[in-house]
């Protein structure tokens, strides 16, 4: 038998100095300390915006007879009496497309639910958008924002965020006051979806920008490949009307966070509110100790648009809108063969495989066909069911939409604010489509198709320069109509624990105009939140709603 006998100055780890274990509690203090200033640092950086006062539901302004953008011309109290600086005057100098050079141009901004009269504001000439580029081509290289770091980009969302989240009603109100949807409609498609982006890049940005690397040929085994995304400079944007804050910052975020600057044009229908969400982005920038004029807003009428997509200081083009002006952009930017990226209009439709559950996704496709009033460039414009289910999908949507409800969103409830009239449907942007839908629909009849609902504009009876189009449901129509022709395919992941519906609360028609606020308000506050406690405040506001 053999015994050995433990000799503790024979085991190396014990012969370890105490300086290496300081040096590790050292340097994970270090650590630890350098992440907390790094999270200080970059946190979130409050900012406020004045509230405009026609956000109110309680506010009124002149009602105008048959609004539109050129108002101001048929009646000159619309226009403003205020002298405005040159730049942005509208002044259109030598060489501008307008036959009156030195004429100022304006657009009339009114609220398409009410008629009332929001502004008048001078329109950009082409030296104004020239001289906006120049601005945002000297604040980026000023500021250097091409070399900034992910971390400060980050901070800039983080502010966006916070702000959005804090102001959400202030956000939706400003939106149903300048477009005339609803504060549901302005929940779902502006303040949701700009919150989720925002989320989505503060937590992947950095990783979809980083560089990444690419496998080589065989004959090239001794090389490496790397792909490098480089900011642009200055990008530019040009947005529809129809959600006019989500449009805007939506590709003001992605520039920002690629380091580049950029500047927007706006739908002249939208430039009211438009010109509110820019100021706000714009003191996130100033309060984040960044050049204003790293973004910069545009709104002209389409004589003047060559100036922004010839321009070739534009390093990319960005379009939102109809096939027939993009065709026009694309052949004014292959002029400097500057990059294009095109989200053109589409006649989306559903497909309802046979068997489907009609009185189950009724409430889903109605969402989908009448959010926004139909003008969502994703809704549901036209369904494809089997012959067998036809005539019941057309009775579940005809008794579904004749209960719709049209009206104005900010109009002013009970004298105690306790009660607000339930509104489905907001207004149309405006009446300039109006003689095309109703031709299109009456084309359909005459060539077989079956209007069983709708078809015509709408007079409210209590708000006469309300723009409202009755809902509609057109049946046995043909693929080769013109209602069919003027597209993303969802499912869902674990049908077999959730399924995509439509919470009682937002289902058609709208129980309650405050409780569906009061259940969006508080998803937006449970997912976006800054504190545990807002969060939890969140959830109760929701099952409040849901009762």
């Amino acid at each position: 038998m053999v015994s050995k006998t433990y000799d503790s100055r024979e085991d190396p780890w014990l012969e370890i100095s105490p300086v290496y274990g300081l040096t590790l509690f050292i340097a994970g203090g270090i650590y630890f300390l350098f992440k907390r200033y790094q999270r200080i640092k970059y946190r979130a950086v409050p900012f406020t915006v004045k509230v405009p006062a026609a956000a109110s539901s309680k506010w009124t302004s002149v009602v105008i007879e048959n609004p539109s953008l050129e108002s101001h011309l048929m009646n000159s109290s619309l226009m403003p009496t205020a002298r405005v600086p040159l730049l942005m005057q509208g002044i259109h100098h030598p060489g501008s497309k307008k036959a009156d050079d030195d004429t100022p141009l304006y657009i009339t901004c009114f609220d398409p639910s009410t008629g009332y009269h929001l502004d008048t504001i001078s329109a950009d000439s082409e030296y104004d958008i020239a001289e906006k580029i120049s601005l945002a081509r000297r604040a980026w290289a000023k500021s250097r924002w091409g070399e900034s770091t992910f971390n400060e980009r980050k901070r800039v969302m983080r502010s966006l965020l916070r702000w959005v989240v804090k102001n959400r009603e202030t956000c939706a109100r400003v939106a149903c006051r300048d477009t005339g949807k609803t504060m549901l409609d302005a929940a779902l498609g502006e303040i949701l979806t700009t919150c989720a982006k925002l989320e989505y890049l503060i937590d992947h940005g950095e990783a979809a920008l980083k560089p990444e690397s690419r496998k080589s040929a065989p004959l090239m085994f001794y090389k490496s490949s790397k792909v490098y995304y480089e900011p642009l400079g200055v990008v530019a944007a040009i947005v529809s009307w129809n959600y006019p804050f989500h449009n805007l910052i939506s590709p003001i975020i992605a520039a920002l966070f690629a380091g580049n600057a950029c500047v927007v044009k706006c739908s002249e229908q939208v430039l009211w509110s438009s010109t509110w969400f820019m100021g706000a982005i714009r003191e996130c920038l100033a309060a984040c100790d960044l050049p204003a004029d790293l973004v910069q807003l545009i709104c002209c009428y389409p004589s003047e648009a060559d100036a922004l997509t010839m321009s070739p200081h534009i390093k990319h083009i960005t379009f939102i809108g109809s096939e027939t002006v993009g065709r026009k952009i694309l052949q004014a930017a292959s002029i400097h063969l500057t990059p294009v990226t095109l989200e053109l209009g589409g006649k989306d439709p559903c497909v309802i495989l046979p068997e489907t559950d009609l009185p189950k996704w009724i409430d889903v496709w109605l969402r989908g066909s009448f959010q926004n009033c139909g003008q969502n460039c994703i809704g549901i414009e036209r369904f494809i069911v089997h012959s067998s289910q036809h005539d019941q999908l057309v009775k579940l949507l005809t008794e579904k939409t004749k209960k719709l409800r049209f009206g104005p969103a900010l109009a002013e409830g009970s004298n105690d604010g306790g009660y607000v009239a339930p509104v489905d449907c907001g207004s149309m942007i405006s009446r300039h489509r109006f003689g095309d839908l109703e031709r299109v629909i009456q084309e359909a009849e005459e060539e077989g198709a079956t209007v069983f609902l709708g078809g015509h504009p709408w007079k409210h009876p209590y708000v006469e320069e309300g723009m409202y189009f009755e809902g509609t449901v057109v049946a046995n129509v043909s693929p080769s109509m013109e209602i069919a022709q003027h597209e993303p395919i969802t499912v869902d992941r674990w049908p077999w624990l959730i399924q995509t519906s439509i919470p009682a609360p937002l289902q058609y028609p709208i129980r309650s105009v405050v409780k569906s606020w009061d259940f969006l308000s508080g998803m937006i506050q449970l997912f976006w939140g800054e504190s545990i406690g807002e969060r939890t405040s969140g959830v109760f506001q929701i099952i409040k709603a849901s009762r």
